[in-house]
């Protein structure tokens, strides 16, 4: 693409300011007013600030969920143009659901008025371990539909465009240290509680995936030994008392097999007794998980998201009575359990943060959303 002919010729002895003045020219970086606070007065020279212009590209994003596909469209300034979204029927085939991702891009991308000739790369998010060395899946899949597969080539091969592929908590980890609630921790460690219970870790400024990729399963870190056969084959995983299977099926007795978390979440917040109890245990059993990832590595934050996540305190609260009980008192000290701040849009975005520190080689600036 011309920017990184434009980067690459200054890397053989252009100055920034040269390169800065080419790409200028070139019509991919514009000029944006600067900013003066209200009430305040500008110092020393007038000066600009530069953006990507539109031009430079577009980064995709796709996030396979249990029960949903999403699609972000954005450009290398980190604005959001497009998004879609669809519910699938769970346990859904990869062929199908690769489909549905495509067509989603595919229309996504229409939103935008782009084309797929514009865009620099696709970040792909699915909730699994993915094998570095392979490019599969491994164990202890939310989707298995997807066994056997290795989702970067089949959707690249349904786009025609270059895809990476990660977790998604991972990628959630990467949007809220990036964009949202985890701003400004350098060590930050992101629960997603969805239909499985997963952890996406941010040491030292940077995201830590494991040897082989399997780093972050918190769902199958045994709780009671004595407790229900978890889909890993262990007992008493965390996913079995904390995940949203286990939640509802809590309140099957008290509120029908037709509820929905969101439901569940909603009950909670107008007082109904039932749910706040089902997910106030989550909450605690999952801060007794998380007691072991901060006596291990010492966060700074603890940002927590994914479904269940919208219950706030009542899932937070008793989770960090229960991290503080189980952890060392200095590792619980430290460590600030918050709410995310991108909701159900941290794993798209994470998504679209994976094409722009990757794929374009850039690292995402604040996040913009366009009107």
């Amino acid at each position: 693409m011309r920017l990184q002919q434009h980067i690459a010729g200054g890397s053989r002895g252009a100055t920034v300011s040269v390169v800065v003045a080419d790409l200028a020219a070139d019509g991919v970086l514009v000029e944006t007013p600067r900013v003066v606070p209200a009430g305040g007065a500008a110092v020393g020279r007038p000066s600009t600030l530069l953006a990507l212009h539109r031009r430079a590209g577009l980064a995709v994003g796709i996030d396979f969920g249990k029960r949903h596909v999403r699609v972000a469209v954005a450009d290398l300034a980190h604005t959001v143009i497009a998004e879609r979204r669809r519910e699938v029927a769970g346990d859904l085939p990869a062929p199908e659901a690769v489909a549905i991702g495509a067509e989603l891009a595919q229309a996504a991308l229409s939103d935008a008025a782009g084309t797929t000739g514009e865009v620099v790369g696709v970040g792909m998010g699915l909730p699994g371990p993915i094998n570095d060395v392979t490019g599969e899946l491994g164990d202890s899949m939310i989707l298995p539909g997807w066994a056997g597969v290795r989702p970067a080539e089949v959707m690249s091969g349904a786009l025609g465009l270059p895809v990476d592929v990660g977790n998604d908590a991972n990628l959630g980890a990467m949007s809220e240290w990036r964009w949202g609630a985890g701003r400004g921790a350098g060590d930050l460690v992101y629960v997603k509680v969805a239909t499985g219970v997963g952890a996406g870790m941010i040491l030292g400024g940077v995201p830590y995936r494991g040897w082989g990729g399997t780093a972050g399963e918190l769902g199958h870190v045994v709780i009671d030994p004595h407790g229900s056969i978890c889909r890993c084959g262990n007992r008493g995983c965390l996913e079995t008392i904390a995940g949203v299977p286990a939640i509802l099926a809590a309140l099957r007795g008290t509120h029908g097999d037709g509820l929905t978390i969101g439901e569940a979440v909603r009950h909670a917040a107008h007082g109904d007794a039932g749910c706040r109890r089902a997910i106030a245990d989550a909450g605690t059993a999952i801060g007794t998980a998380a007691a072991a990832i901060c006596n291990l590595l010492n966060p700074r934050r603890i940002v927590v998201g994914g479904d269940v996540a919208a219950a706030g305190e009542v899932l937070l609260g008793p989770l960090r009575t229960a991290l503080a009980r189980a952890a060392i008192r200095s590792a619980a000290r430290d460590a600030e359990v918050v709410e995310g701040a991108l909701a159900d849009r941290a794993e798209v975005l994470g998504a679209v943060a994976l094409v722009l520190q990757r794929g374009a080689g850039l690292v995402p600036a604040p996040l913009a959303r366009s009107a």
